[in-house]
């Protein structure tokens, strides 16, 4: 689960995430966060939601991610916050997740399955994880038609994703053994989601990150190339110059699943 695009995000310190702050705070109540005592943050990333749940909410967190620059980015952001002393961080993939049957109040993952192949197995291992009476949630990009145009289909290949329809989403939720589960999905607003992105991950982490872009690309070759396939997928040009496409945005929406596993 591993692509130019996340090795970029590791490098520059700044998570994929869609739907922004509304997106998380839905997720997070459809799966009572707020009752938990223990939750799992799969790939977390550069650690938001993890802070977030262990600055606002009783529960303990784990943090987990296949990148050890992404766990690097997380301790950094949970020092920073205060809240170190709370989360736990560890180096693991969703396909085999590095915990007992049954631990955790609330497994959530956000922005992640759509670089999963094996989405099936990545949503068992996540339902293994939960305790009986838990609760399972993710917030995942899909696509709005069967047939992209072959715009999207490049700039989810320059990504490295394995994006599919809300239908297929739904029919992997509707297999994944879960009870009271609910689907909402949302279509993509470009402007909206540059807003959301923004404020979710906080503006000094954005201008940090900008920074780091800056130096990269100056510096590196490897990371010029991989900057330049996202502009190039994600924008298109006129008399005014280079502009964020809104043809492919929109060809995008995301979804927020969540269930409960039954009890015991």
């Amino acid at each position: 689960m591993t692509s130019d695009f996340l090795d970029m995000q590791a490098a520059v310190g700044i998570t994929k995430h869609i739907g922004g702050v509304p997106a998380s705070r839905m997720l997070l109540e459809a799966c009572h966060v707020d009752d938990a005592n223990e939750v799992l943050d799969v790939g977390c990333g550069i650690g938001v939601e993890a802070v977030r749940i262990a600055s606002t909410t009783n529960a303990r967190v784990v943090g987990l991610d296949v990148s050890d620059r992404m766990l690097g980015w997380s301790d950094r952001r949970a020092r920073e916050a205060g809240v170190r002393d709370r989360i736990d961080l560890l180096r693991g993939d969703v396909l085999e997740l590095p915990f007992v049957d049954g631990r955790f109040d609330a497994v959530l993952c956000e922005s992640v399955l759509a670089f999963v192949a094996d989405k099936e197995r990545a949503i068992a291992e996540m339902v293994r994880v939960a305790r009986p009476g838990g609760w399972v949630g993710i917030n995942e990009a899909f696509l709005l038609t069967e047939t992209p145009t072959p715009r999207v289909a490049e700039l989810a290949r320059s990504m490295g994703t394995a994006m599919i329809t809300l239908d297929a989403w739904r029919a992997l939720w509707a297999a994944s053994g879960l009870e009271e589960r609910t689907v909402r999905a949302f279509r993509m607003e470009p402007g909206r989601e540059v807003r959301g992105r923004l404020r979710w991950i906080g503006l000094p982490w954005v201008l940090r990150a900008w920074a780091r872009v800056i130096r990269l690309y100056a510096t590196q070759p490897e990371m010029r190339a991989v900057f330049r396939s996202q502009a190039t997928a994600a924008t298109e040009k006129d008399e005014a110059g280079p502009r964020p496409s809104a043809a492919v945005w929109v060809s995008f929406g995301f979804g927020i699943l969540t269930g409960r596993k039954p009890a015991a």
